[in-house]
């Protein structure tokens, strides 16, 4: 995930647009990008010049981060205006426009969400969807969540990444729309724990949401919830963090990164390398290198 450079006093941050998403090649003049699709869930990146949409509706929520320029649009009968590194709300079936408000252009990533979604993503009690007055604001953490769920559009996202993410995303929509967060209860120890030991011992295959599901007796948003407060990270990230205790296992065997990849669930060694550096803040090959220098000495005495 994206590091963003600290925020100014207006909360958007300046170089925003520099280190997001680095590596991917920028469009020239006007151009969207779209990801693979998800259930209930279109992602998109879009450059623009001067205006891009007209007054239109959807009926779907519509989440976004501004990332480049300023992006001017009308909503609710206001004119309004998202800096790089604001997140922007619009709601369903509501009114509005869009396109870039200097000469600078635009560059951003939405999300398209169906109400259903997030409404399930609230849990149980939650008898009215969040509506999120001011459309733009500054929320590091949501900010993150959202950026989450966009990237990368190259590929699809991990299952249980995105419903994490959902459940969280949901939470941040309540909290700015003034609603409150329904308890969690009583910690559901028995079933969370049974999911630990099932990811601990499938580390290396794929686990599907479902699988997920009928193993605790709870839904994926309740489950993710639980999790969280159990053990401070989501289902995704400690199968992910298990995948990367194999990889480091196998770096220190000798086996090519390539390899280590494929073997330990990875798409490709950028995919690896990229996890591995957002968990242990090296990537696999200086990693690699560390290893190799500190088994020298052994070498050696033998």
């Amino acid at each position: 995930m994206t590091t963003f450079e600290s925020e100014s006093s207006s909360g958007a941050s300046p170089a925003i647009g520099r280190q997001a998403y680095q590596g991917l090649e920028r469009s020239c003049g006007d151009s969207i990008r779209t990801a693979p699709p998800l259930p209930g869930i279109e992602r998109m990146e879009a450059w623009f010049q001067g205006n891009a949409f007209e007054l239109h509706r959807h009926d779907t929520y519509a989440v976004g981060v501004t990332l480049e320029g300023v992006q001017s649009f009308h909503y609710r009968g206001v004119a309004r205006a998202s800096l790089p590194g604001q997140v922007m709300v619009l709601h369903p079936d509501e009114l509005h426009d869009g396109g870039a408000g200097t000469e600078a252009g635009l560059h951003y990533r939405i999300l398209y969400l169906e109400p259903s979604l997030l409404m399930r993503g609230l849990g149980e009690g939650a008898v009215s969807l969040p509506f999120v007055r001011q459309p733009v604001f500054s929320d590091p953490a949501l900010r993150e969540d959202i950026l989450g769920l966009l990237g990368p559009l190259d590929r699809g996202l991990e299952q249980l990444a995105a419903d994490d993410l959902i459940a969280r995303l949901a939470q941040g929509l309540a909290r700015h729309a003034g609603q409150p967060l329904k308890p969690i209860g009583s910690l559901a120890w028995r079933q969370v724990d049974r999911v630990r030991d099932y990811l601990e011992a499938h580390a290396l295959h794929a686990v599907r949401s479902q699988d997920l599901e009928e193993i605790a007796g709870l839904d994926r948003y309740a489950l993710s919830r639980h999790f969280r407060a159990a053990f401070a990270t989501s289902p995704h990230r400690f199968l992910v963090m298990r995948r990367l205790g194999r990889a480091r296992a196998l770096i220190a065997a000798g086996e090519p990164l390539a390899e280590v990849a494929v073997a330990t669930g990875f798409a490709d060694q950028s995919h690896l390398t990229r996890h591995f550096k957002k968990a242990y803040g090296m990537t696999p090959g200086r990693w690699a290198g560390l290893v190799e220098t500190g088994r020298r000495p052994d070498s050696a005495a033998a």
